[in-house]
């Protein structure tokens, strides 16, 4: 593949100059010319999809409170409506957007699907996560994108990926050899790397052949891929 065709992903929007995963956060990474913004999405205790990475508001917002234990209007309060809804995101964003869902369950994915669904977002998200994750996700959306995340140097088994039927696979970036992104499209499937964030292991996994590169850094990886 091309640099220029490689899928710069924000990691969690442009972290580095705004908070994590909240609009300003996604906003400033397209502007530095991600292709896709990387999120991860919960549920509030009243069933409503926040973006927020961990389970709990004390590293980000400074409240040692669960996401499980409030409400979304309880986080509007807590947060000054730092953390958006995923309808708020989608609504506000009008990017592509790769939903990561940490720790969802069957009946949360197929409610964050119904929201994805509603605003008629479906064809600019794509969901990444674990396996038993993506299976609830292509249960839920039999034509969703996913991008199946992969922990180990071995490689998916043919029947995994036809049960997930991803159109990539998701590895940490110090998995991503060249012979596993070379195995990866033997099996049909493009190769993502996650989170990179030093121009040099850019450059390695771009002699390589990646596919798609997520980061914490997204002004550096867009200058490379001009260059």
């Amino acid at each position: 593949m091309n640099r220029r065709d490689v899928v710069a992903v924000a990691h969690r929007g442009d972290p580095y100059r705004e908070r994590e995963n909240t609009l300003a956060s996604i906003l400033s990474a397209v502007s530095r010319g991600a292709g896709a913004v990387e999120t991860d999405v919960r549920l509030t205790g009243d069933g409503v999809p926040v973006l927020l990475h961990d389970s709990s508001l004390e590293r980000l917002w400074g409240h040692p409170r669960a996401l499980a234990d409030v409400t979304a209007a309880q986080l509007a309060e807590l947060t000054g409506g730092g953390v958006p809804t995923l309808r708020e995101a989608l609504d506000a964003t009008g990017c592509r957007l790769q939903l990561d869902l940490p720790g969802a369950t069957p009946a949360a994915v197929r409610t964050m699907v119904g929201v994805v669904r509603d605003c008629g977002a479906s064809e600019r998200v794509y969901w990444t996560g674990a396996p038993s994750t993506m299976l609830a996700v292509r249960a839920a959306e039999p034509g969703a994108e996913i991008a199946m995340t992969w922990k180990s140097v071995a490689p998916p088994l043919p029947s995994l990926l036809a049960a997930v039927r991803p159109r990539w696979v998701n590895y940490r970036f110090a998995l991503a050899t060249g012979e596993v992104i070379a195995r990866g499209h033997r099996d049909g499937v493009l190769v993502s790397a996650w989170t990179v964030d030093t121009a040099r292991t850019m450059r390695r996994l771009l002699r390589s052949g990646i596919d798609a590169l997520t980061t914490n850094r997204i002004d550096v990886l867009v200058r490379l891929l001009a260059g």
